[in-house]
């Protein structure tokens, strides 16, 4: 939480390499190997998603840690062999053996561990409460934060909400065309993780001002409540991102101050 008594915000993009950007965020003078340091003087957090694909060496977390200032976040996409396959409950040595890859080497830059399920798994009460039962409160002194991405219409369900209040994991809220946004369950849980996929390539800034203007007002609700929140520009017109972020960035800051970061 904040020094005044708000929940921390941070707004980014999932990633910091991608080829486009080099068009339409990064200066001609910022080699690639310097994307990430200067991202991280721009945006206030990025989701990390290679780890869902592969296990990352502990040096490269324990690297991009010390590239980006303090107050900076890292969301982190759990791994695809824990989350799709058939019988979620099955995923405890896949979950420890992401967990034990070396995370915890982000250290206070470790933001929440992003869980997306298959689009095709379906709300199984007995499963999900088994697979949130695997999830581990802390990694060698790190305290973990889990945030679970369901992505079929039956997660829609009292049940899983109850479910996930017990657990004390958040729910993901997706802003996307494709997807159920579930947005009882996401702004009921002990930190909001949203993630917008409706940038338009034809608007610089990726959303219209109208659309910004709305999402910093829930920003700034989410925050008051003492929640921290976790605000990811996704997919969509992805080369909109880092402007998209940006602009929301600025009219926080415009409204509330600095300090709301």
């Amino acid at each position: 939480m904040s020094a005044q008594g708000f929940g921390a915000i941070h707004i980014g993009i999932g990633g910091w390499s991608y080829d486009p950007w080099r068009e339409t965020f990064y200066p001609k003078g910022v080699s690639k190997a310097r994307e990430l340091e200067y991202l991280g003087q721009h945006l206030t957090g990025t989701e990390i998603n290679a780890t869902f694909y592969g296990r990352q060496k502990p040096a490269s977390f324990a690297k991009w840690r010390d590239t980006v200032p303090h107050g900076f976040r890292f969301a982190v996409k759990g791994s695809r062999y824990c989350t799709n396959r058939k019988n979620l409950a099955e995923a405890g040595e896949s979950v420890t053996n992401f967990v034990e890859q070396g995370i915890v080497e982000l250290g206070d830059r470790l933001g929440p561990i992003n869980w997306q399920l298959a689009a095709t798994k379906r709300f199984d009460p007995d499963e999900i409460a088994a697979f949130l039962a695997l999830l581990p409160a802390s990694h060698e002194g790190i305290a973990l934060r889990h945030a679970i991405e369901p992505r079929h219409e039956s997660f829609d369900d009292p049940a899983f909400l109850d479910l996930v209040r017990k657990a004390g994991v958040a729910v993901i809220l997706a802003d996307s065309p494709k997807y159920p946004a579930f947005t009882e369950a996401a702004e009921a849980g002990p930190f909001v993780y949203a993630r917008l996929q409706n940038a338009q390539s034809e608007v610089e800034q990726g959303y219209p001002d109208a659309e910004l203007d709305a999402w910093a007002e829930r920003v700034r609700e989410w925050s008051n409540s003492g929640r921290d929140v976790f605000l990811f520009f996704i997919n969509g017109a992805k080369e909109r991102a880092p402007a998209a972020a940006m602009a929301l960035i600025a009219k926080l800051a415009d409204r509330w101050g600095e300090g709301v970061f």
